[in-house]
């Protein structure tokens, strides 16, 4: 079934039954991710959240039974991006307990971190967070992948194509010269250009893995509330009523990119109006940086060293 491009965009509506998939979302216990994990339980999938809090995890679980039913299928396993022996510890925890993998959603972030802070292996927040512990989550994960014909669904954000466009090899924790919305940028255009690269490199292994980039656009979740400064917190507060969709329309790429058909690679998909920030979820623009060659081989080997976790392909 091919992606259905009507002036309406995709919708959850277009989703069939989801019985017998197995989905694994980061970050899934606010935001567009507990809103796909809604959306996904509500068609009969069964999802394995992959969070850091426990106690906000058990209070997301206890939500969704009780607007789904007792019978909806969804668990934890506890993770910490920012610490990659917790992800390694997940990730195998994954292995012994999840037979079938049908789509990997890297969802979880942090963003506009108003300080300099570190991840456990001294990595600047936001790329530890957002980009090597996903790099290290997928790899541990992908032979698992293989064997279901799963995906891996990364998602962006539009912050990729701005900040200063590049991998900085020569500053990755911008030491010199630190701001919350480079690093950010940064951190985005990393993930996004590994997904671009992945999907390169399973071609040519001949592989069965489909690899999709997505972004929310501009939604209304609690992704600044833990990390921005006072003055974003309380300016997005304000701005996020006028320009923004709920968390609920923010989901919708990354469902989309676990389920529909017909997607095609080297492509960004999210909502389409407003350059990009709302409206109906189709293709959208793609910046040249995302698809750099040379800075997304120099980032792969620079990943595997990092993580110490050296991909088959």
């Amino acid at each position: 079934m091919k992606t259905k491009c009507t002036q309406k965009g995709w919708t959850p509506e277009q989703l069939g039954s989801l019985i017998g998939k197995t989905y694994l979302i980061t970050g899934a216990n606010s935001g567009a991710g507990f809103q796909a994990s809604r959306t996904l339980l509500a068609k009969g999938a069964k999802v394995v959240m992959l969070n850091r809090n426990a106690a906000k995890s058990n209070a997301a679980i206890s939500a969704l039974k009780q607007e789904l039913g007792q019978q909806a299928d969804v668990s934890v396993i506890l993770m910490d991006l920012a610490a990659l022996d917790s992800v390694r510890q997940a990730a195998n925890d994954v292995l012994d307990n999840v037979a079938t993998i049908d789509a990997l959603i890297c969802n979880g972030a942090i963003a506009q971190v108003a300080k300099q802070t570190f991840t456990k292996e001294g990595f600047e927040s936001q790329l530890g967070v957002n980009y090597f512990g996903h790099f290290l989550l997928c790899g541990m994960l992908f032979e698992r992948l293989e064997a279901s014909q799963g995906r891996i669904v990364v998602v962006g954000s539009n912050a990729y194509k701005m900040g200063l466009k590049k991998i900085q090899f020569n500053d990755l924790n911008f030491d010199k010269k630190y701001t919350a919305w480079d690093s950010y940028a940064q951190s985005k255009l990393a993930q996004m250009m590994f997904a671009y690269e992945l999907q390169d490199r399973i071609a040519v292994a001949n592989k069965s893995v489909k690899v999709y980039v997505c972004h929310p656009g501009a939604s209304r979740t609690n992704l600044l509330m833990d990390t921005a400064s006072t003055f974003n917190k309380v300016l997005w507060s304000v701005l996020s009523r006028v320009i923004a969709q709920s968390a609920e329309k923010g989901a919708w790429p990354e469902i989309m990119c676990a389920t529909q058909d017909g997607l095609t690679f080297k492509t960004l998909y999210g909502p389409t109006k407003r350059a990009d920030t709302v409206g109906p979820v189709g293709e959208c623009s793609l910046h040249k940086v995302a698809l750099d060659k040379q800075m997304a081989t120099q980032l792969w080997t620079l990943s595997e060293q990092k993580t110490a976790f050296n991909w088959s392909l």
